[in-house]
């Protein structure tokens, strides 16, 4: 029964990161996640079911468009994947419960934010509102504990964020910024501290992986917002494991 709902939420995963990455690269620019319909953009054919089918149609057609032979970026099947992961990693950690609500809508946003952040090296305010307010109720429901640490680890991460966006004239961008006030939301105030070190040394990783294979130079900027969706992930999904590892180390 686990490997079947596993695999229903695999599914599920697959199918809204089709949607997210469409989210994600349209929202930004201001157009409607409703029209115009799916369609390449180079050569404006209408992608019919054939070539939406999450994954498998970019699989199927070799990564090209079946009307131009344009390549598809790999971001595209990357993210569904991805969401597809996911949604059974909370599934498997969570089982059914509030705490799995929280994680899907909290995932969602990461995912929606990661695209923008990659596409435009920008986090709409208005993702962090859509999901901001849904996360604020679920914390309600199924609340932290303390109750009050959501509160104080949304006021700590922005803080610290603002701080350091203050310090470096603007290193840090105002979409950081506002999406630890979320973070803390979901996952109160010691875990929201693990995730901006955590996000920093998976910052500097990719920074530098980044900057060695374009080979641009040190003042190139590259979105912070991944790597702060990569470590938000897992400090939800393992952070109690994380913090007592490293305290066992002293």
């Amino acid at each position: 029964m686990t490997v079947a709902i596993a695999f229903l939420f695999f599914i599920y995963g697959l199918i809204f990161g089709s949607f997210y990455n469409v989210v994600g690269l349209r929202i930004p620019k201001g157009q409607s996640i409703i029209s115009p319909p799916s369609h390449c953009t180079v050569c404006n054919r209408r992608l019919t079911i054939l070539d939406l089918v999450p994954v498998f149609s970019y699989l199927f057609l070799q990564g090209k468009c079946r009307g131009c032979g344009t390549k598809i970026s790999f971001v595209y099947p990357f993210m569904e994947l991805i969401t597809g992961i996911l949604f059974v990693l909370a599934y498997l950690r969570f089982g059914i419960s509030w705490e799995i609500a929280v994680a899907l809508v909290f995932y969602s946003l990461l995912v929606v934010l990661t695209v923008s952040d990659l596409a435009y090296m920008l986090i709409p305010d208005k993702f962090l509102l859509a999901f901001g307010i849904p996360l604020i109720i679920l914390r309600m429901i199924e609340p932290l504990e303390p109750w009050w640490d959501s509160y104080v680890g949304a006021i700590l991460g922005f803080s610290i964020l603002l701080l350091i966006a203050i310090i470096s004239k603007g290193g840090m961008g105002g979409g950081d910024i506002k999406l630890f006030l979320v973070i803390g939301i979901v996952l109160g105030s010691l875990n929201s501290l693990v995730v901006l070190g955590l996000a920093s040394v998976i910052g500097l990783i990719f920074g530098i992986i980044s900057l060695r294979l374009t080979k641009a130079g040190r003042k190139t900027p590259i979105p912070f917002g991944p790597s702060i969706a990569i470590a938000a992930v897992i400090v939800h999904l393992y952070g109690e494991e994380l913090i007592t590892a490293y305290m066992s180390l002293f």
